[in-house]
């Protein structure tokens, strides 16, 4: 079994769950409960859950909820490489779920931002023959950067495979295509949905945004919820296809798409086929969904 290494934020979300519509300058009741997050520790959760190897390199701060973040990681099975930060606080986000399931995020990447290119353990580098799995929030975040940058190089210089996730669309935007495709254009698998893969390529249609894509990166997954997955290979005439498993209800989507991923990458990796690891990741999706918040309930 390949050792996956995960690169990426940690975070603790604040779900607050709508019971009606959004009062706007005054009071809707909800349903508000506290869960780990970020979707890097997200990935790596799910993946040590499901039976995987997986290291998590992160930065947390020196405060009760980051202690409760890496004890949870670790209660995962997940081998935590955690920085304390001195000065940052754990990263934390207010996710806010209308009454339709709709979300909006405010989020606060604390320690997250300030992620160091020394922060990453070499040993974790130097075997080759892993996989690293990088989240965009990394790059995306100026103050991260380097170190997502730095990733990358160590990974490609010890021979390990690589994906990376395209995190958010909004400030995927606000940093821009061009030079996040640069960034990334020697990653081996992208993870996109449809809102992220739009801003990439300017296409509104995921399989064609998936074509473009194939430009960057030999192969290319597009995460479409409801609709399911599909993935793209460079060289392939037509997409592969999966669809959603179906819900009985719907708790929470947070970190659906993070569970996607986890599901995805284990089948991926042993070499079988796109359509036996699409249908791995909406089966996990599923699972994701109907959990309360983004991680596992052991």
């Amino acid at each position: 079994m390949t050792r996956v290494v995960v690169v990426g934020d940690l975070m603790t979300d604040a779900v607050a769950r709508a019971r009606y519509a959004l009062a706007r300058a005054s009071d809707t009741p909800a349903i508000v409960t506290m869960h780990g997050g970020g979707s890097g520790a997200n990935i790596a959760s799910w993946l040590a859950v499901e039976g995987s190897e997986v290291a998590f390199i992160g930065r947390r701060g020196a405060d009760i909820t980051g202690r409760n973040r890496d004890m949870e990681l670790m209660g995962y099975g997940v081998d935590a490489r955690l920085v304390m930060d001195p000065e940052r606080p754990t990263g934390t986000c207010v996710v806010l779920v209308t009454h339709k399931g709709e979300r909006t995020m405010l989020s606060d990447p604390g320690a997250n931002a300030a992620l160091l290119p020394e922060d990453l353990p070499r040993d974790l580098f130097s075997n080759g023959g892993g996989h690293l799995h990088l989240s965009g929030y990394t790059l995306i975040n100026e103050g991260s950067r380097d170190a997502g940058l730095a990733a990358l190089d160590m990974a490609h210089h010890s021979g390990m495979s690589i994906s990376v996730d395209c995190a958010s669309s909004a400030p995927l935007e606000r940093t821009g295509a061009e030079p996040f495709l640069e960034w990334t254009s020697g990653a081996k698998l992208l993870f996109a949905n449809i809102d992220q893969a739009k801003v990439l390529t300017g296409r509104d249609d995921p399989e064609a945004a998936a074509k473009v894509l194939t430009a960057w990166f030999p192969q290319v997954v597009i995460k479409m919820t409801a609709e399911g997955a599909l993935w793209f290979g460079n060289g392939r005439p037509e997409p592969v296809r999966a669809p959603a498993e179906p819900v009985d209800r719907i708790v929470d989507g947070t970190g659906a798409g993070d569970a996607f991923c986890a599901g995805f990458l284990p089948p991926w990796l042993a070499g079988k086929p796109p359509a036996e690891a699409l249908a791995s990741g909406c089966s996990l999706a599923s699972k994701a969904i109907v959990h309360l918040g983004a991680r596992p309930r052991l």
